[in-house]
Order: structure tokens, then sequence, then C-alpha cells
């Protein structure tokens, strides 16, 4: 099956206190597929899994299947630097998502591609008849290998190898990748900055969290790009990398991207340390600071 258009990487909901808040997980998924946006990515970076417990990302997980919906498809982040952990959350999702995904451990940093293809062999294995995707991200994880190399070994050694969640830079290796055994693969663009970048290399599925608050503006750039109207298009990106940009000086993206989200009716609630929570004054001043770009009319809509 190949994904088609784009999955939010989706913030954990937590009440003030910190402790999580999944009931707000039905407005969320509502909203989201209003936004027409085709799928979750849960647990992952942006949804604070390195300060979650496994329990508290087991809730999460379930949160999401409870309020499954046709129109959107599940993606479970499973990964942890304890490979016995991993295994436990992915045999947990085994029969509550859509797909597992899992990034290489990133304390003890994994070698060679061959004791990451071994790592990820062992979780696949626990949800054998979900896909697989290798999470891709060695900014953070610091396994900086050729995924084209990765692909290749992996695809005879994990029966339900999906894909990739690629969250880089490296145009090259990406293009070299979706090429491998015939396209096979699906290869999710993960990298929102150069969402324009990837259509001319013939991606179809992205992965990120800019598209919890922008979806409108993103699916605009691919029908400007499809029309042939680059200039246009490369506008638009621009103003997406500035989104990025600005949220990112008041403290950081990722805790600010997720009080963002109360201004467009999805209260996720803070973020947890070391990620910075905002104040409503401040998310009031970015977001004229946003209009005034020119973005007033690209966010994503509550019902």
């Amino acid at each position: 099956m190949k994904l088609k258009n784009l999955i939010a990487a989706a913030y954990a909901p937590m009440y003030n206190d910190g402790s999580l808040n999944t009931v707000k997980i039905k407005d969320y998924s509502r909203f989201l597929i209003h936004n027409k946006v085709s799928g979750v990515f849960m647990n992952g970076s942006t949804g604070d899994f390195t300060s979650l417990s496994t329990a508290e990302r087991k809730e999460i997980t379930l949160a999401w299947y409870q309020n499954k919906s046709e129109d959107l498809y599940l993606i479970d982040h499973v990964g942890h630097t304890n490979l016995n952990e991993a295994k436990e959350l992915a045999a947990y999702a085994a029969d509550k998502v859509d797909a597992i995904s899992v990034l290489a451990p990133y304390y003890f940093k994994l070698n060679t591609i061959e004791k990451l293809v071994q790592y990820c062999k062992e979780i696949a294995a626990c949800a054998p008849k979900l896909p697989f995707y290798y999470y891709h991200i060695p900014v953070l994880s610091g396994a900086n290998f050729n995924m084209n190399e990765f692909l290749k070994k992996a695809e005879n050694e994990i029966p339900n190898l999906a894909g990739i969640k690629f969250t880089n830079n490296n145009l090259i290796d990406y293009q070299h990748s979706k090429k491998v055994a015939d396209g096979k693969f699906n290869m999710l663009f993960g990298y929102d900055e150069l969402f324009i970048n990837s259509l001319p290399m013939g991606a179809t599925s992205w992965v990120g969290s800019t598209y919890n608050h922008l979806a409108p503006l993103y699916y605009k750039i691919k029908d400007l790009f499809e029309k042939g109207k680059m200039i246009e298009a490369t506008e638009l990106q621009t103003k997406a990398i500035r989104f990025v940009e600005i949220l990112d000086s008041k403290g950081g993206f990722n805790g600010v991207g997720k009080g963002f989200m109360r201004v467009l009716g999805i209260d996720c609630g803070p973020s947890r340390f070391p990620h910075t929570t905002l104040t409503v004054a401040n998310y009031k001043i970015i977001k004229e600071e946003l209009d005034a770009i020119g973005l007033a009319d690209m966010f994503s809509k509550n019902i």
C-alpha cells in the first residue's frame, strides 16, 4: 500500500499539570481529518516520546485506537533506547494501529548498518502483520547511515518492511532509496522545510509537525507545483519556513509549536521539560507576527 498526502506528527495532549490528556485526541483527530490530513505519526519526536514513560506511550496508542477512523492512517513510533521496551511497545500496538515505526538507539549509537537491521528486525517481528517503517532522523539519533544501503540489506531480513520515514536533508540518498527494488518501498518524506524540493523527486507522502498547523498551505504548494507555478509555490514554501523560524526563535519549535495548537482551537497543553511552554499573551503576539507575513489564511481550521 502506497501512502498518500500529509501525515501529521502528533503532539501528546496534556493537562496544565503535565499529565496526559488523551480525552483531547477525539477532537484532535476530527481537526486533522477536517484539514485533509491523511494520517498520524504518534509517539514520535514531536510527541514528547523521550519524556514519556512506556505506560504513557501505551495510553496514547490506545487513545488513538479508540478514536480510529478510516480517514486517518495510524503509525505508532515504538523506538526506545531499551530494545525490550521497544519490543513491548510494538507488541502492544500490533492490534491497534495501521503501522509501526522505530528510530535507532540514540545514546549508545549503532556503528554499522548490520546492527541497525538486526535492531529493526527484532522489533518488527513483534508486530509481524503490521507494515514497519524505519525512522531515519540522524540529526537526533546519530545513526547517519545510507538509507539506500539499509533498504537493500533489510529487504530480505524484515518481511514486513514497508519503507522509511526519511527526516534528513540528504536528497540524493532519498532519491536513490526511492528506486530500491523498483520503487517497492514507501519513502515518507519528513523534512517540512524541504517539502517543495521533494515534489520533483516524486514524493507522494510526507510526515511532519507543521502539517498540524499549515496543512492548507502545503496542499496549495503541491497544487501550484503541479500547475507549473513554481514562483508562487516557492513563495509559500518560504512562508512555511518562516513559520518554523519564528516559533523556534521564541524558545524552541517543539514546545512553542505544540502550544500554538491552542490558537487553532485544539489545546494540546504544555510540553515537558526541556521544551518551552509560552503564555496565551505570547501566542497572541506570535499570531500577529505570522499574520503580517501573509499566513493568516493558511492555517489549519477547526471544525
